[in-house]
């Protein structure tokens, strides 16, 4: 999403910058917006000064992410052979309400649950119920989505349930070694397509596919922002990556090839079209000077 405008022209050189600082707009931002304006006249995507998270702003989203976390891993001492996914839901949501915090995915476009269960061959989704029990060798997504003080933190991880398939758990270890693959290619001033083709050739080498319908996105202060985060993407396109941009990195990859539907019934769950197993991990970081910094995972 293009900015629409010159980055640098709104503020005068001697006001406050519009980041938060306290600094003159000289000494601080002007040089960074005058370097994106430059980059935004060669025809690139480059995001919009809203869409850069301040001081603040991180430093809340890091306290809601610290509660992210804490629920998956309260999931991850729990989770097991004959544990239904509204097993799961209920663990969420006691530890939710005991965090003080809020499900941001509980009422979203009027999604039913707290949590996100996907199994197997279900890509993403999954609505947790009591009839959903985890049996010997399946594999499960819980994706987490979690608000406090306004700020919202996101994260899914894969679960090994019992005795899995040698080539199924190699599959499960692949899908997280793609996400480093991809954390390694997050560098400000490069793309986003920089990443996500990283993941997409990673993958392909394994002999995989990736889902291209539905991708990452930013995420901090809106549960879903821009930018919309392909993993079949190209080298040099997409958003600019730069200081203060938060997005997740959450490749949905399937065994089989990439094709997907939508549950009729429920109009949310996503399942791999060829029955083949379908696996992904989410984190959430934060674009920094040096590289990025991890949020949730």
């Amino acid at each position: 999403m293009g900015i629409g405008r010159r980055l640098g022209l709104q503020l005068g050189r001697n006001e406050p910058c519009w980041c938060g600082s306290g600094k003159k707009y000289k000494s601080c931002h002007l040089s960074f917006d005058e370097r994106i304006d430059r980059i935004r006249d060669q025809g690139h995507v480059v995001p919009s000064h809203e869409l850069l998270k301040t001081r603040e702003q991180i430093e809340g989203i890091k306290e809601s992410a610290k509660r992210n976390i804490a629920i998956l891993d309260y999931v991850a001492s729990r989770i097991g052979p004959g544990i239904s996914t509204q097993e799961i839901d209920d663990w969420v949501v006691m530890k939710t309400k005991e965090f003080g915090a809020v499900a941001a995915t509980l009422g979203y476009e009027d999604f039913p649950k707290s949590v996100c269960t996907s199994i197997n061959n279900q890509v993403c989704h999954g609505i947790p119920d009591s009839e959903d029990i985890l049996e010997e060798g399946d594999i499960i997504n819980v994706d987490c989505s979690t608000i406090y003080n306004g700020y919202v933190s996101d994260s899914s991880r894969m679960f090994l349930i019992g005795e899995v398939e040698p080539e199924v758990k190699q599959f499960v270890e692949d899908v997280h070694e793609a996400v480093n693959v991809g954390l390694r290619e997050i560098k400000p001033w490069r793309f986003l397509g920089d990443m996500g083709s990283a993941i997409n050739a990673f993958c392909r080498s394994k002999g995989y596919s990736v889902v291209e319908e539905i991708g990452g996105h930013g995420c901090g202060v809106e549960f879903h922002e821009e930018p919309w985060v392909s993993y079949v993407s190209k080298p040099g396109e997409e958003m600019l990556m730069v200081p203060g941009l938060c997005f997740t990195v959450e490749p949905m990859v399937n065994m089989g090839a990439r094709h997907i539907f939508e549950d009729e019934d429920n109009g949310w769950t996503i399942y791999t079209e060829d029955g083949s197993l379908s696996a992904q991990w989410e984190v959430q970081i934060v674009v920094t000077d040096e590289g990025y910094e991890l949020l949730t995972w």
